[in-house]
């Protein structure tokens, strides 16, 4: 390998890697990339963790948008029995996914934002949870939760476009964060990763075979292939290393009277074992999706369903069944916020302090099937809250800028996020 010399006098692109043996190294964030964000603790991560509740069928635009902007606005009648939390979250309005369209179909970009085209079978991107995941999510025994209010379905997606199977069941969630596996079974998971990291040397060896025949171009794919390899297998080796450890001991049993006709009950018990998992350190990247199929029949007021509540179009009727639903939704986030808001992290921090969490949908406007104007509420986290941000309803801003923000509220560098344009204004 040829000696590398860097001049520290100049700062060093993010982008910067090591070569040699026909392998690319990426370079970690080093101070000279940036000689400023040492120095500026203004600059330092902030935050710890994130979760993204995402809803399928959006919320009634009218009913969470704000009058009024900026820190001055008027509660909106979703967002009245959050006042007592007023300072520790912001509405964002007038802001989506550029390039993502189809209604129903664009369920699977709340995350990630990939573009996508109605019909069109596109493959999709790395979603940001997952994203997270991949740089920090080791530092855990595991390294994200994906969950589903009532199916298998999920918005997070791994690098090569792969959906993440959520889990549905709130008893199973318990038993796998805070239930001792037997020896048995802590013997069969300790196989199933060493089997799987030979089966990962002998297909690095065929490509390494093949590495000589390919032209430059495709060697540089498989280099980066080789890293993504490396990855895997030292987070395999972080697994194995967490399969004998105790998992962490908690006060009390899982989520009790569980109606598992009622998706609100159902998303309360998420909930509360995700804070659990968040406070236990288990741990510190989570999704929470309700799908289009909730159960909302035993809600008090409620006598349709939920799908066709949100296709309401601007029927009376339906139009109040539908805010009993997406209230009680709303008001099961504020919850969550003020559990986090509770509990201590260190010395003069809470869990919320250290924490990101999102509540949006990749539609804005169900009835109409419009994704434009998504619903955000974005809290934690160390961001400066308490305002609406208002942008144009007609020419949305994009919201990838706030992916991006929280990227890099983690201590994460990226310098975009699917069509991020920058960092989102007013969110500083």
């Amino acid at each position: 390998m040829k000696n590398v010399y860097f001049n520290f006098g100049k700062t060093i692109s993010r982008r910067a890697v090591l070569r040699g043996a026909g392998i690319s190294l990426s370079l970690p964030f080093l101070d000279a990339m940036s000689p400023a964000f040492a120095a500026n603790p203004a600059t330092s991560p902030k935050a710890k963790r994130f979760v993204g509740v995402s809803l399928a069928l959006g919320l009634h635009g009218p009913n969470l948008v704000p009058d009024g902007t900026g820190t001055d606005y008027q509660a909106s009648p979703y967002l009245e029995r959050m006042q007592d939390i007023r300072d520790r979250f912001t509405i964002v309005s007038g802001s989506s996914h550029p390039g993502v369209v189809g209604g129903h179909t664009a369920e699977g970009s709340i995350f990630s934002a990939c573009p996508n085209q109605r019909g069109a079978t596109s493959r999709n991107t790395i979603s940001l949870d997952q994203l997270m995941a991949k740089h920090l999510g080791h530092e855990t025994r595991f390294p994200s939760l994906v969950l589903n209010t009532g199916s298998s379905s999920s918005p997070s997606y791994t690098e090569n476009g792969a959906m993440i199977p959520a889990e549905e069941n709130p008893m199973r969630l318990f038993a796998k964060l805070f239930v001792d596996d037997s020896k048995n079974e802590q013997d069969r998971q300790a196989d199933l990763i060493r089997s799987g990291r030979s089966v990962m040397d002998l297909v690095g060896g065929e490509a390494k075979s093949l590495q000589r025949e390919l032209g430059g171009g495709d060697r540089e794919k498989l280099d980066a292939w080789f890293t993504s390899v490396r990855d895997l297998e030292r987070r395999l080796q972080a697994n194995e290393a967490w399969v004998r450890r105790p998992k962490p001991k908690i006060d009390g049993g899982p989520p009790r009277d569980i109606d598992r006709n009622n998706t609100i009950s159902i998303e309360r018990a998420m909930l509360e074992i995700s804070f659990l998992a968040l406070q236990t350190d288990s741990t510190r990247f989570v999704t929470l999706h309700m799908p289009g199929n909730a159960k909302v029949g035993t809600l008090e007021g409620v006598d349709e369903g939920y799908h066709s509540l949100s296709h309401h179009g601007r029927d009376e009727e339906k139009l109040g069944q539908l805010a009993i639903v997406e209230q009680a939704v709303v008001d099961e986030w504020a919850e969550f916020l003020r559990k986090l808001e509770g509990s201590q992290s260190g010395a003069s921090g809470t869990l919320l302090d250290e924490t990101m969490v999102l509540l949006t949908s990749n539609l804005g406007n169900a009835s109409s099937h419009d994704n434009r104007n998504m619903p955000v509420l974005f809290a934690g986290g160390g961001f400066k809250h308490g305002r609406h941000l208002a942008f144009d309803q007609k020419n949305n801003y994009p919201l990838p800028n706030l992916y991006l923000d929280a990227l890099h509220q983690l201590g994460l560098q990226q310098e975009s996020f699917a069509t991020s344009t920058g960092n989102m204004a007013g969110l500083a």
